[in-house]
């Protein structure tokens, strides 16, 4: 008689972690803990028990955890710097759609995160060398504003001053976490062009409501 065999279940991909739990999934954890709490919670421990795993998953991934910080200072660079950066070597510019180019990298957040870098920010706090790095990218970022009002009209120093302005607006913007309907926020948008911009360069999307409301 012929022996009858019981077919086993298929195995569920999902109880393999090395099918499923690729090294961005990691990164993508490990960022959410280091916009939430920063990079001191940012630990091996934490994320394995997140996804239920043991560290031997991670190091399937990752050298170690300088690995995992590395990778998310590229995340960083790519989404919050490369934007700025491709704007370095532009010459020919109109000073007003340049300015309007710039303030939309952080207004548009695609891909740009307000959160990572504040984050990173943060994080820079206890590392020389990445302090070295944020800096250079807040240089960046004020010059290209400054570049833009210099192309508007404004001279040197009242073009800094301008640029300095716009730019500790939107980071403290951020870091307050301050809170804003969209809606309300695109409609003080042209308002807030009208104050940075003004008296050289006019706000074109002004709201006629505003405009009314000056010339009365």
């Amino acid at each position: 008689m012929a022996r009858k065999t019981i077919a086993k279940p298929a195995s569920d991909p999902k109880s393999s972690p090395r099918q499923t739990l690729n090294r961005e999934a990691w990164v993508k954890a490990a960022r959410k803990v280091l916009e939430k709490r920063g990079i001191a919670e940012v630990k091996i421990d934490r994320l394995a028990r997140h996804f239920k795993v043991t560290r031997g998953s991670f190091y399937f991934h990752f050298s170690s955890l300088k690995d995992l910080h590395d990778e998310l200072l590229n995340e960083w660079r790519r989404a919050n710097c490369a934007p700025f950066e491709a704007k370095r070597d532009v010459t020919d510019i109109d000073g007003l759609q340049f300015f309007t180019e710039i303030v939309h990298i952080w207004v548009d957040e695609k891909p740009f995160s307000p959160l990572l870098d504040l984050a990173v920010r943060d994080w820079s706090r206890t590392s020389k060398a990445l302090g070295r790095e944020v800096a250079a990218m807040d240089d960046l970022r004020i010059t290209l504003l400054q570049r833009a009002f210099r192309a508007m009209g404004y001279g040197p120093e009242e073009s800094l001053v301008r640029a300095r302005l716009t730019y500790f607006h939107q980071i403290g913007q951020y870091a307050l976490s301050f809170k804003e309907d969209p809606e309300q926020r695109r409609r003080h948008g042209p308002i807030y062009g009208k104050v940075l911009l003004a008296p050289l360069v006019q706000e074109p999307n002004l709201p006629k409501d505003w405009q009314d409301t000056e010339n009365k």
